[in-house]
């Protein structure tokens, strides 16, 4: 006769095994890969001269013409998408998003790749510059989108209109003058250490950019004559004021001025900074401000400022499943999600705040409340790496959706420049509606854009590797951008 015990000894055995065997296949994350393939796929999404130290050899220079119809230079920057339009508004958050990166996270970077988390911030910022260079006037964009999204075409073979779009005062900006201001300011910082000059010239424009923002309030999908180029796709769904809140506290930051202090105190109730705070990403600042803001309220122990505190307080409870007041919603597989299509820009922003936030708490020896449960650093930090491995392929698909990390990853992605041949390959132009060809085809896409984080699965974790599922399968800079901070942390704490 057979004993029992043994029997089922060896069957918990089996079983552990088994989970050991799962765990450290999906535990064997490369972080610091990662984050190498997560900088440099804003290579790819460049425009303008590419320089000759250029890694995502299968692009060329694109949109070189870019701002002849008002006589002024807008070459550079960076396309926000899989598309070949220069939209201003997630451009200028990218940027504020690469630049927190470094500030919050780039002392855990290797060198060469803090130098490249700098270039790539640069490559923004240049541009930011150009379009605050006229008194007055802001440069929100570059392309007309709908001649745009009807053709299939590489950047470098555009022969749609690259209209350009511009608010003159008193015309409202306030929403991307405001992001403009921030990214300028928090770029700021990212050069202080490097390029003091530099930097200086970063913060002098920013606080030009804020001021035509805080003076000519509103939206600028408001102005007739852009609202047709920017809606629906970079509209102002949630309004103006968060921008100027974010602007200010982001100038604050860099600039150490009480008057940017005496604003985001004053301002606070009137321009709704208690109004959303789950929210985060290019149209909504709610969250990034009051976690913004909660550094100087813990670090200065400054009582007006308590009010940015508790409503970041109460949004890391919304992230944990274990508190009472949890409302974010997760698929079933574990990742954070929020209706409307491309994801993971939720995701990685989100994951960015749990370790910014981890580290704010850190420093002042602080936890959340979250009525029955109490909240450290150490779980907000758990709760990151858990979207982390997610993403880096810890899901029910067991595929990554960073395209060139790992073995399994999208091929397939709504990109029209890694879709089609490159310039190199095919030197005859490819023109708008030859390129359908390429979109319709079944076959991966000829150039990999490494690092790209695509828009990832729906609420029930399946992703189906479809050029034509823009919302799933369409990268864009403001998903990575958040995710470079993220990686840097896990690269030099690999066990969170």
């Amino acid at each position: 006769m057979k004993n029992p015990i043994f029997s089922h000894r060896t069957i918990l055995f089996l079983i552990l095994s088994i989970l050991f065997s799962l765990h450290s296949a999906f535990a064997a994350h490369d972080y610091a890969d990662a984050l190498s393939k997560c900088i440099l796929f804003f290579e790819g999404q460049r425009s303008g001269f590419l320089p000759q130290d250029q890694r995502m050899t299968w692009r060329a220079n694109s949109g070189l013409g870019d701002g002849w119809t008002y006589k002024t230079d807008l070459t550079g920057g960076y396309y926000d998408a899989g598309d070949n339009v220069k939209f201003g508004f997630p451009m200028a958050f990218t940027t504020t998003l690469l630049s927190w990166s470094v500030i919050e996270f780039g002392d855990f970077m290797p060198p060469a790749e803090l130098r490249n988390s700098l270039v790539a911030i640069r490559w923004a910022t240049d541009y930011l510059l150009k379009t605050v260079s006229e008194p007055n006037r802001i440069f929100v964009q570059v392309g007309d989108p709908s001649a745009d999204h009807s053709c299939w075409e590489r950047p470098e073979d555009m022969d749609t209109t690259r209209t350009v779009y511009a608010v003159d005062a008193p015309g409202t900006a306030s929403d991307v003058a405001g992001e403009t201001a921030a990214a300028l300011a928090a770029a700021s910082m990212a050069f202080r250490s490097s390029n003091p000059e530099y930097a200086e010239t970063l913060l002098r424009n920013g606080i030009k950019a804020f001021e035509l923002a805080d003076t000519y309030r509103g939206a600028y999908s408001d102005n007739a004559n852009i609202r047709d180029g920017v809606c629906p796709f970079y509209c102002d769904f949630d309004g103006y004021q968060d921008e100027l809140l974010w602007g200010a506290a982001w100038l604050r930051r860099a600039s150490q001025n009480e008057s940017y202090l005496n604003y985001i105190q004053d301002n606070g109730k009137t321009l709704g900074a208690e109004d959303s705070y789950n929210e985060f990403g290019w149209d909504n600042k709610h969250a990034g401000l009051n976690v913004l803001v909660s550094k100087e309220a813990l670090e200065g122990n400054i009582f007006t400022l308590q009010s940015y505190r508790a409503s970041a307080d109460n949004f890391m409870c919304t992230l944990i499943p274990e508190s009472s007041s949890s409302h974010i919603q997760y698929t079933p597989g574990g990742l954070i999600y929020k209706p409307g299509g491309s994801n993971l820009q939720h995701a990685t922003s989100i994951t960015f705040l749990l370790l910014a936030y981890a580290n704010y708490l850190e420093r002042t020896s602080s936890t959340v409340n979250c009525g029955n449960v109490v909240v450290g650093p150490a779980t907000l930090r758990r709760q990151a790496k858990q979207q982390v491995d997610y993403i880096l392929g810890e899901n029910p698909k067991g595929i990554s959706y960073m395209v060139g990390y790992g073995n399994y990853f999208p091929q397939r992605i709504h990109h029209r420049g890694s879709s089609l041949p490159s310039v190199h390959d095919h030197p005859q132009p490819i023109a708008c509606k030859e390129g359908s060809a390429y979109f319709n085809s079944a076959d991966p896409n000829p150039n990999v854009l490494v690092g790209a984080l695509v828009g990832g699965p729906g609420e029930d974790d399946v992703y189906e590797d479809d050029r034509a599922d823009f919302r799933k399968s369409e990268p864009t800079t403001y998903i990575n951008a958040p995710f470079v901070g993220v990686l840097a942390y896990f690269a030099a704490n690999p066990g969170g």
